[in-house]
C-alpha cells in the first residue's frame, strides 16, 4: 500500500522513544496483575467523530457498534489469538476538540473485552461544530501514544468519522500523520459515506489520514453500515500484522 513520507514531528518522536524505553518497565495496568506479562500486540486507539452532523441517533449507532464489535466471537478471537494474547484500547470523542472518553484499559480475555463494551454504551453524548481532525490528532500523538502503560508490538490509531477536516488548523492534516508515521505509527481510516461529502471522503482518507505500516482506508457505506465496518476493521487491526495487507480498499 502507498504511504507518502512527511516531515518529522521531533517533540513527538522524542516522546514515543521515551515512551518505548520506559515500556521495558511498565506501569502496572488495573487489569495487569503483578506476575501477569506487562505486554500487548497492538495499542488501539479509538476515535469517533461526535460533531454537529452526528445526532443522537448516528451517535448510539457508532458507540452501540463499537461495543458489539468487542463483544464479537470474531473480534475476541483476534485479540487472544496474538504472541502475547492481549491489546490496549483507548477511545477519543472529537469535534472541536478532543476528549479522552475510555483510557487505557488492558484487554486480556471476553471478560475484559464486556467490560469495556459496557463503559461505551454508558459514554454520555459529546458534541461540536466542527470536524478538526488535526487536533485530534495531534492530541493522540501528544497525549495518547505517548502514554501506553504496557509495551506493546504495534501502535494503531483508528480514525471514523463522516467529513474532512474544516477547524483551518495551524497545523495540515497530513503533517501530523506523517510525525507519527515517522514515529512508528499505524493510522487507518474509516470513513462514513453520508451526506455531502459522501462521494469524496474515502479519497481524503486515503490521502491525508491512512499511512504507516500496513495502513488502510475501510469504509462504511453509511451510518447504518458502521457497526458491520468497524467489527471487520478491529478483527485486521487486531490479528496478526500481515492480515492488514490483506484489508480491502472498497466496499
Amino acid at each position: 500500500m502507498h504511504v507518502r513520507p512527511g516531515s518529522v514531528g521531533r517533540s513527538v518522536l522524542a516522546a514515543v522513544c521515551i515512551a518505548a524505553a520506559m515500556a521495558v518497565t511498565p506501569q502496572t495496568h488495573a487489569q495487569d496483575l503483578p506476575g501477569q506479562p506487562a505486554e500487548v500486540d497492538t495499542a488501539l486507539v479509538v476515535s469517533v467523530d461526535v460533531s454537529n452532523s452526528v445526532d443522537e441517533r448516528r451517535y448510539q449507532v457508532q458507540m452501540g457498534g463499537i461495543a458489539a464489535a468487542l463483544e464479537d466471537s470474531s473480534v475476541i478471537d483476534a485479540i487472544l489469538s496474538g504472541p502475547q494474547g492481549g491489546i490496549a484500547i483507548a477511545m477519543v470523542v472529537w469535534a472541536d476538540k478532543p476528549k479522552t472518553a475510555i483510557p487505557w484499559t488492558v484487554i486480556r480475555n471476553p471478560e475484559d473485552a464486556a467490560a469495556v463494551a459496557a463503559k461505551i454504551r454508558k459514554l454520555p453524548r459529546e458534541g461540536g461544530e466542527f470536524t478538526c481532525v488535526a487536533g485530534m490528532l495531534r492530541n493522540i500523538a501528544d497525549k495518547l501514544v505517548t502514554q501506553i502503560p504496557v509495551k506493546a508490538s504495534r501502535i494503531v490509531v483508528d480514525v471514523s468519522g463522516d467529513g474532512s477536516e474544516n477547524c483551518n488548523p495551524v497545523e495540515p492534516v497530513d503533517v501530523i500523520r506523517d510525525e507519527l508515521i515517522e514515529a512508528g505509527v499505524t493510522i487507518n481510516g474509516l470513513p462514513i459515506l453520508d451526506g455531502k461529502e459522501k462521494a469524496t471522503l474515502e479519497e481524503w482518507y486515503t490521502n491525508n489520514v491512512k499511512g504507516g505500516p500496513s495502513g488502510f482506508v475501510l469504509p462504511a457505506n453509511g451510518f447504518e453500515d458502521f457497526p458491520r465496518a468497524i467489527r471487520q476493521k478491529f478483527v485486521i487491526e487486531m490479528s496478526a500484522l500481515e492480515a492488514a495487507l490483506e484489508a480491502p480498499q472498497k466496499r
